[in-house]
């Protein structure tokens, strides 16, 4: 038995003379969440019995994964995030990522999209198409999915501020196919928590929009089964600047909130609570991603089951989809960013991912190119089919350094969302400012770290070749595709019944100026009346107005 005698014994006749002769690459080992790192971890670190804090996977408190047998059943879905250009553009490219692989599509919109502009408003000009796909009426989603069957495929929508908008627009597409809205499936983000604190982009004041997300849910639970109404969003947040402690904490604060809140419309935690999903980054750092990973689960079914009283193992379950750090790519020999999401995906598959998107090399320089975008499908089918990482389950459990460092991340996590909770919950610590201060504060300590050379950053701080050409094809979306698009929302105008465009914007907005209103059948509404994303979010703006974020530092 190993005791702690024995360790200091080790310490002092091994270790210590063997540093004394070789020193330490560096006085201080830490994470990049600054949690100090031993030399050694043994049994002496592990806290609790094995049933209380790792359990078996597919039981509470699911910290070794929430299904039984996890990948040794079905390997994650291979979701690549990909939208471009007009609707045209994404579609070609989705049928090509299909080809390649990939068992699950995921849409990026463009700005004017997200922030409810039509592509002809002057704000909107320069921004169609370039950071996602142009998507402002239905017709044009049925473009995007042509040829993809709506029953067979899930579709993730990375959307918030008009995420009703979207959904709305995927459900009339999919009922023009003769498709039921029971039969689809996927997720839209509909996060709008994450948009205040670290993303930015939206469009009402918090409460309205809080309104607007719960609608979602309620909606989505009884009239669309199999879809998942919110994907509560820690990427983001990472990508900002959290560390992984941070992004845990808050994501989890999140999922609080809108519990909370969904729950305060009388719907049981049952009925709604195994339809919501998460969305976590995947970094380089690979024992602490994946004791995060872990941590998050274990923390998750505790919630459901001790702060909300559910019954269900399905509402207690935390399923997660990952994507790779796009803040971690590098624009300097951009080539290695291969290693680097290699890591990163390794990282999302030993933590039980559900769903997993893999950064393309050439991103920190452009949109992806169909070349890297093929090769990040490679990354996941090496990682699932030759690394032997699917063949067990969990297969760090047991790690003391795993199961030490799990603990550790989940005990700071408590400690924040316990100040979340002491400010009433994550609506009212947005408003103070309280995440957004200490985001800064983490992405301050982590560039001071990097500019310092404390963390390094091959090819920037260390191994720097200014020289480095590399082969790096640089992928630009066409600007003819703005006039495209143009031409197209022109046609759609002129063809709709302008009475019932008009009818339906009405009865919207009377519908926005009631909160007992479940807004979602107005908006599906008005979709099918053939209304804009713009029109739509212009009769919402009216109602609500915008929201203006205070100055905080």
């Amino acid at each position: 038995m190993v005791t702690p005698e024995r360790v200091k014994e080790w310490e002092s006749k091994y270790l210590q003379p063997w540093i004394s002769k070789r020193k330490e690459r560096k006085n201080k080992f830490t994470t990049p969440s600054g949690i100090e790192i031993k030399t050694l971890y043994t049994p002496l670190d592990l806290k609790g019995d094995y049933e209380e804090k790792i359990g078996f996977p597919g039981e509470y408190p699911y910290t070794r994964g929430i299904y039984p047998n996890m990948y040794r059943g079905r390997i994650w879905t291979i979701r690549q995030y990909a939208g471009f250009g007009s609707a045209e553009d994404t579609n070609a490219r989705f049928r090509k990522l299909l080809e390649a692989g990939q068992t699950g599509l995921s849409t990026a919109f463009d700005l004017p999209t997200q922030l409810g502009l039509d592509p002809d408003n002057e704000l909107a000009y320069t921004e169609v198409g370039v950071v996602g796909v142009s998507m402002f009426h239905w017709k044009e989603m049925d473009i995007v999915t042509n040829q993809i069957p709506l029953n067979k495929v899930s579709t993730s929508m990375t959307i918030n501020a008009t995420a009703m908008e979207l959904l709305s627009m995927y459900v009339a597409t999919a009922e023009s196919r003769g498709v039921s809205p029971t039969e689809i499936d996927g997720t839209v983000q509909n996060d709008i928590l994450k948009e205040y604190i670290a993303r930015k982009n939206y469009i009402y004041p918090p409460e309205p929009s809080m309104r607007y997300a719960i609608d979602i849910i309620e909606y989505s639970y009884k009239n669309i089964p199999k879809w998942h109404p919110i994907s509560i969003s820690g990427y983001h947040i990472r990508e900002a600047g959290a560390d992984a402690v941070l992004e845990v904490a808050f994501t989890l604060a999140d999922g609080i909130e809108y519990v909370r809140r969904t729950a305060e419309r009388g719907i049981p935690v049952d009925d709604f609570a195994p339809t919501l999903s998460f969305f976590f980054a995947g970094y380089t750092n690979l024992f602490e991603e994946v004791a995060k990973f872990r941590a998050a689960r274990r923390m998750w079914a505790k919630i459901m089951r001790d702060m909300f009283n559910a019954k269900k193992a399905d509402s207690m379950t935390l399923k997660f989809h990952t994507q790779t750090g796009g803040a971690e790519l590098t624009a300097q020999q951009p080539e290695i960013n291969i290693i680097r999401t290699t890591i990163q995906a390794l990282a999302a598959a030993l933590g039980g991912t559900q769903s997993l998107h893999v950064n393309s090399y050439d991103e920190a320089v452009a949109l992806p190119s169909e070349k890297a975008a093929k090769i990040a499908i490679r990354v996941q089918q090496i990682v699932a089919y030759e690394s032997g990482s699917t063949e067990t389950v969990d297969p760090l459990a047991g790690s003391y350094y795993v199961e030490w460092l799990t603990d550790e991340i989940e005990e700071r996590a408590w400690k924040i969302i316990e100040r979340v909770e002491g400010m009433g919950g994550m609506m009212k610590a947005v408003e103070r400012g309280f995440p957004q201060a200490e985001i800064a504060e983490s992405a301050y300590r982590l560039q001071k770290k990097i500019e310092e050379g404390e963390m390094i950053r091959v090819g920037v701080n260390m191994s720097y070749e200014p020289d480095w050409i590399g082969t790096t094809e640089v992928f630009r979306v066409n600007p003819e595709i703005r006039e495209r698009v143009l031409t197209r929302l022109k046609k759609y105008r002129s063809e709709r019944d302008q009475m019932k465009v008009r009818d339906s914007l009405n009865a919207l907005r009377k519908a926005a100026e009631n909160p007992s209103v479940n807004l979602f059948p107005y908006v599906l509404d008005a979709i099918k009346k053939g209304c804009t994303v713009g029109e739509i979010s212009s009769t919402l703006r009216e109602i609500w107005g915008e929201y203006k974020e205070p100055i905080i530092f």
